[in-house]
């Protein structure tokens, strides 16, 4: 493989193995690490990786720091988490692209297939949402301490390939754990977001743009304005993007999604009941 990786992790002793192995031809495979207290590190120091460690504080500032503070050895840089695997057939392409690189391009966006009680959410995950994930070092800026986003100073490039992502490894009991975690940061982040407006023009282009992490950002912006938006959520999933042919597993996840979403909008009302108090 003609590009780096980097894998971030805290506690992921049921996941990394796997997502190493998914990238076992690789040989620069880094792995940063928040201080895991079970076998992370083990497990990545037998695999051959090296592993760097940093105090976690936000996501923005955690990936900042392994694409400012690591040395790789190459100057693409493709970053996993634990619970991602590398598809023989992304992995393939990614070599091909690099090898017959596109001029000016500096990040590549991919699609991920999330799984859940054995069956891949086609439909029910919001498939297909595009992430940044394929970088060129030294040309990318990480923004947004929750759900990063990452801008370039280039071009970006679309590849065909699939992550396969595995939220549920852990159990449901650990995705409500996280999720509980994510919402207070999510919560944080959009109180400063709402408190610009939107415009009308600028929501327009925004959604039909064909950029398709920008139409994901202001139609995101849009929702969080709405009332009844975690069950809007549902609806939309569920009927709308047809989440119901996923079957029993895209009924439960359309029922978590609510549940994650409606617990954003409890703590974004329980911050401005705060706000509220202190000023009155």
């Amino acid at each position: 493989m003609n590009f780096s990786v980097l894998i971030l992790t805290f506690n992921e002793e049921v996941n990394l193995q796997e997502c190493l192995d998914s990238v076992k031809d690789c040989d620069d495979v880094v792995v940063f690490d928040s201080y895991s207290i079970d076998r992370t590190v083990e497990i990545a120091r037998a695999a051959g990786a090296q592993v760097v460690q940093r105090r976690f504080d936000n996501y923005a500032a955690q990936r900042t720091a392994a694409l400012q503070d690591v040395k790789y050895k190459y100057d693409w840089l493709l970053m996993l988490d634990a619970d991602e695997r590398v598809t023989p057939e992304l992995a393939q392409e990614i070599s091909s692209v690099l090898q017959n690189q596109a001029e000016g391009i500096t990040l590549y966006r991919m699609r991920r297939k999330d799984h859940f009680l054995g069956k891949w959410l086609r439909r029910s995950s919001g498939y297909p949402s595009w992430f940044g994930r394929l970088v060129k070092l030294g040309h990318i800026r990480v923004e947004r301490e929750i759900n990063e986003e990452y801008h370039t100073d280039g071009k970006v490039g679309l590849l065909e390939g699939h992550l396969n992502h595995f939220p549920f490894n852990k159990g449901v009991s650990y995705w409500f754990e996280r999720h509980n975690k994510y919402s207070s940061m999510e919560a944080v982040a959009l109180a400063q977001e709402t408190k610009n407006s939107i415009t009308v023009a600028t929501s327009l282009k925004g959604v039909f743009s064909a950029d398709p992490a920008l139409r994901r950002k202001i139609l995101k912006n849009i929702a969080y304005r709405l009332p009844f938006r975690p069950f809007m959520i549902f609806i939309y999933l569920y009927f709308f993007r047809l989440g119901f042919l996923d079957g029993n597993p895209g009924l439960k996840f359309c029922v978590l999604r609510s549940i994650y979403e409606y617990m954003i909008d409890i703590k974004l009302l329980e911050m401005h009941d705060r706000q509220g108090q202190v000023l009155s």
